[in-house]
């Protein structure tokens, strides 16, 4: 009985590796796909308009990053509705994660009790979300790993 319990509590904790690590290789692959996006969008945009992004075009940022959060939204659902195990959705699971706490640290930037706040609110409707449909304690962790992570990123000010 003592060589399962170890053997469970052994498991699960690899598993608690495997998602912090691989979702932190995930993150920054989306981060680089991130610069490839805005890379292109601007390429193709130029062409069709002169732009200079000093200047008017204050519209222009916002926009390239909802399209990315757009893209980001498509792929997790597509994702989260394929028959694959929960430790490979949990971990990919980082993903949207951080893309929803980064957007809102973007938009708020100015005001960061506004962005604590909505942080939070996201955090506990997802935590809601979580129980409700009683998932696997993979996206419990993941949820919980990547709202401090991210809150540690917002508190000692690191850029992103």
């Amino acid at each position: 009985m003592k060589n399962i319990i170890k053997e469970s509590i052994a498991k699960k904790i690899l598993y608690a590796f495997i998602i912090a690590i691989i979702g932190f290789i995930l993150l920054n692959i989306t981060f680089m796909a991130y610069f490839l996006f805005q890379s292109i969008i601007r390429f193709f945009f130029r062409l069709v308009i002169n732009i200079d992004y000093n200047s008017n075009y204050y519209w222009y940022p916002p926009l390239l990053h909802l399209l990315f959060v757009i893209v980001i939204s498509l792929i997790s659902w597509y994702i989260f509705h394929l028959k694959i195990k929960n430790i490979s959705k949990a971990i990919f699971f980082c993903v949207p994660l951080a893309t929803v706490y980064v957007t809102l640290g973007i938009f708020f930037y100015k005001l960061p009790i506004i962005t604590y706040l909505l942080s939070g609110l996201f955090f506990i409707s997802t935590y809601y979300y979580l129980i409700k449909t009683k998932k696997s304690w993979f996206y419990y962790y993941t949820l919980i790993l990547v709202s401090f992570a991210m809150l540690l990123v917002g508190l000692l000010g690191v850029e992103i």
